[in-house]
């Protein structure tokens, strides 16, 4: 028997090359090449997408908004940018038990009561997930889920059949990695059998409005697993973040081509499944009965939400010639910066001091209008002395030690107003040009100055 023929395929890119290569000849990444089996072409499995039309003038085309349904959870609403789009394709990763399964079931069971929604499952039996609706209180008696269509089946031929047949609004497939196409000889989960199956699902759900939902695993890096061009087929990429010990779950989107990225689902779970936070912020600020030294609000902006998020630092005389600089919710790098700012502009050295910094409740913080709170947290322990109670602070700190200007700076003001703190340290840029009731408004526009205002509240 003739040995079968094997290319090596770049999990970056896609691109094929007939000899393994430390480096991808195609988009230079090191170490991407994965061995797999050539496939013969099988024919026009993408002819009926080439449907031609006539050149046009921008301005002949008439531009309307996209369509959406809710798809029965408010918060995985807002990430998707207010609901689900017929044909369009979502694909959903995280780590293993994060909840991504509970939270589409949960879906697609409020989905059920008012249109056709198909839950194909490549992971678990039927009975599997029958147990866990009943669990979740989903069953024939509960909300919706006894009118929910389910398919145990990994091969996609059968999985197009069905939607074909059956033709639903909803189709959510658990997951992308199990499925395989017998147009293919390769294993399931291989580069060559997700881009396939991914193409092919995407390509039904043009064609016949259905929206499609892929669950995608990730790697131990926390990225999507598969070749990178998986997340360039579809149209909205979401990722569950938050350690799988803690209660709370977020859900962030990164790609949204109906909608605007970077926007945050919080979620609680709960026996009875995820259940939508509608207050998020309380879940980031620690309960403190009393200032402790090292802790500094900040207002951060989640797409169009804004949040308060505690920033706590710690720093301590270092015990070992080279200090240790961590920080867990925020960029490391960047905290190395801003001491060096610090020292610069504000005459605060701690080189030789071990600085922990850390955002309470699991958020990470990735924005630079962290970096004024951040600076206020480390002086406070620094110098063992609580910033005054109430305080908030935003804004970013330039390496000439000017506080730059911040976007949505009067929604943050007025987030922090609502939630009952009475004193600000803002950018000068984004004093508000009328006083916010209960909020005491402190524009600065050095470090310096900003330091100094809280030394003198």
């Amino acid at each position: 028997m003739a040995k079968a023929k094997t290319v090596y395929i770049c999990t970056e890119c896609g691109g094929q090359t007939p000899k393994w290569a430390g480096q991808c000849p195609h988009c230079n990444g090191w170490n991407s090449l994965v061995e797999s089996v050539a496939e013969a072409s099988t024919g026009h499995r993408y002819q009926s997408l080439a449907k031609s039309t006539p050149v046009r003038k921008l301005a002949q085309i008439e531009a309307a908004d996209v369509p959406r349904f809710s798809s029965g959870v408010s918060e995985f609403d807002r990430v998707l940018g207010g609901g689900l789009v017929s044909g369009g394709v979502v694909l959903i990763g995280g780590d293993p038990g994060i909840g991504k399964s509970t939270l589409l079931l949960q879906s697609l069971a409020h989905l059920a009561r008012e249109r056709r929604a198909l839950y194909v499952s490549g992971e678990e039996s039927g009975a599997q997930i029958a147990l866990r609706a009943q669990r979740l209180g989903l069953g024939a008696s509960g909300e919706g889920g006894g009118e929910l269509d389910l398919l145990a089946e990994i091969q996609l031929e059968k999985i197009l059949g069905a939607i074909e047949s059956e033709k639903p609004d909803v189709v959510v497939i658990d997951s992308i990695q199990t499925i395989y196409s017998e147009a293919l000889s390769s294993a399931p989960g291989s580069v060559a059998q997700v881009r396939e199956c991914a193409a092919q699902l995407t390509r039904s759900a043009k064609q016949s409005g259905v929206t499609v939902i892929l669950v995608g695993h990730v790697t131990k890096e926390g990225s999507l697993a598969g070749p990178r061009v998986l997340e360039h087929i579809v149209d909205t990429v979401l990722y569950f973040e938050g350690d799988t010990h803690s209660s709370y779950r977020l859900v962030r989107a990164f790609k949204n081509r109906f909608g605007a990225v970077n926007e945050l689902g919080v979620f609680a779970m709960t026996e009875k499944g995820l259940r939508g936070v509608a207050n998020p912020s309380a879940l980031f600020l620690s309960q403190h009965e009393q200032s402790v030294p090292g802790s500094c609000v900040l207002v951060t902006q989640e797409g169009t939400r804004p949040l308060l998020v505690e920033v706590q630092a710690l720093v301590d005389t270092a015990q070992v010639p080279n200090p240790r600089r961590l920080a867990v919710g925020l960029e490391q790098n960047r905290l190395a910066m801003l001491l060096a700012v610090m020292h610069r502009h504000a005459g605060i050295a701690c080189f030789d001091q071990d600085v922990f910094l850390n955002a309470v409740g699991g958020v990470k913080i990735s924005e630079p209008a962290a970096d004024l709170a951040v600076l206020l947290a480390i002086h406070s322990s620094l110098r063992n002395k609580p910033l005054p109670r109430g305080i908030v602070a935003f804004g970013e700190v330039g390496l000439a030690g000017e506080i730059r200007p911040s976007p949505r700076g009067q929604d943050r003001l007025k987030e922090a107003a609502k939630l009952g703190f009475s004193i600000a340290i803002i950018p000068k840029a984004n004093a508000p040009k009328h006083p916010i009731d209960g909020l005491e408004v402190h524009a600065v526009d050095r470090l310096e100055h900003a330091i100094s205002v809280v030394a003198g509240l």
